[in-house]
């Protein structure tokens, strides 16, 4: 290789940048970086570069947008995409443009190696998405059993839900009527007098209603307390392994 062939990179995570330099500086390529899609669009403005790597989530911008656009102004220059958290829309949408390759990270040396030969050769896109492209980013795999296990509590818990309200909603409702009502007698020096003694005598109904309904509330909320504990320790094991 006569000339050094120039690779824009493009991702607010400056460790990208540094990854492509180190892996690239020593194989025929000068590598530039820009932070955000709109310096890199000025960079192209000002200089020829023989491939653009770009991030996807970036502020302003966003990689695929900047993709869209070199294609439309330089459909020549090969553009790579390097992600993250890409979704199976979001390669739909890249390879649409034009791209060369969706990579997902994290990238080994060889994949960046690998990945600008390729892209600057011409290659198909269909064969630059690496194997692991189809493997979803750790926090997905994280959160998706915890969403499994919410959607089945929440499925039990229901008829639990539906009739707490059930059994409530009516008392609330008359109690507020009540207290409406004892106010409105209070201020009528004939009718105070009933008033406080309905007051005490409404207590005394209501005392063991209140007391059952912390007896079939109170177990329920403790053992929801200990399974979102229980899961939030477990799920964080799983994160740190």
């Amino acid at each position: 290789m006569s000339a050094l062939r120039k690779v824009l990179v493009v991702d607010d995570d400056p460790v990208v940048g540094t990854s492509y330099n180190r892996v690239l500086s020593n194989k025929g390529y000068a590598v530039i970086t820009a932070h955000n899609a709109a310096e890199a669009l000025e960079q192209l403005r000002r200089e020829e570069v023989d491939l653009v790597v770009t991030d996807i989530k970036m502020p302003g911008m966003d990689g695929l947008q900047l993709a869209e656009a070199v294609k439309a102004r330089r459909p020549w220059t090969p553009v790579v995409i390097v992600t993250g958290y890409g979704t199976q829309a979001d390669e739909a949408r890249a390879m649409a443009a034009g791209v060369s390759a969706f990579l997902h990270k994290p990238l080994s040396p060889e994949m960046i190696e690998g990945s600008a030969a390729d892209a600057l050769r011409g290659a198909p896109a269909a064969l630059q998405t690496p194997a692991p492209a189809v493997e979803a980013p750790a926090e997905a795999a994280v959160e998706a059993p915890a969403n499994r296990i919410r959607d089945i509590a929440l499925f039990f818990a229901a008829p639990f839900i539906g009739l707490v309200y059930a059994l409530f909603l009516p008392v609330v409702g008359l109690g507020i009527a009540a207290k409406y009502g004892y106010e409105a007698m209070l201020q009528n020096a004939r009718l105070r007098p009933a008033a406080i003694g309905l007051r005490w005598a409404a207590t005394l109904v209501a005392a063991p209603f209140i007391g059952l309904a912390y007896i079939v509330v109170l177990p329920f909320a403790g053992i929801a307390t200990l399974a979102w504990m229980a899961g939030r320790a477990a799920f964080a094991t799983r994160r740190a392994d």
